[in-house]
């Protein structure tokens, strides 16, 4: 019976960063695949490749997991107390992220909206 809450909150969590990722204008697919799903992810909050890189550093990956959180939530034109939960409560976060009425506002909200 605990296998199958597990798969249920999995497929829960894959159908969540699904949506993330087809309301950023990528393939929902791209968002199941190992390694290629970050790099994507990275893509759509405006960081450079070489930052999968740093998720491998013991330490620095979880500095850079919160970078990519806020990024995330700043990327949807939601704030910091969502990227917080996006760090600690990423199964339900990803969910409302992915199906709730959130646009997709581009890599970080164009740089939080910097004016020129």
């Amino acid at each position: 019976m605990e296998w199958f809450i597990y798969l249920a909150l999995v497929a829960l969590v894959v159908a969540g960063w699904w949506m993330i990722f087809v309301k950023a204008g990528e393939e929902g697919w791209k968002a199941i695949i190992p390694i290629w799903n970050t790099l994507i992810l990275l893509k759509i909050i405006g960081r450079e490749w070489w930052w999968l890189l740093l998720l491998f550093v013991p330490i620095v990956n979880i500095v850079v997991w919160v970078i990519v959180s806020l990024n995330l939530a700043k990327s949807f034109g939601r704030g910091t107390g969502f990227a917080l939960g996006l760090i600690f409560l990423p199964f339900i976060f990803s969910l409302i992220l992915g199906f709730g009425s959130d646009t997709y506002k581009g890599p970080a909200a164009k740089a939080a909206a910097v004016p020129a």
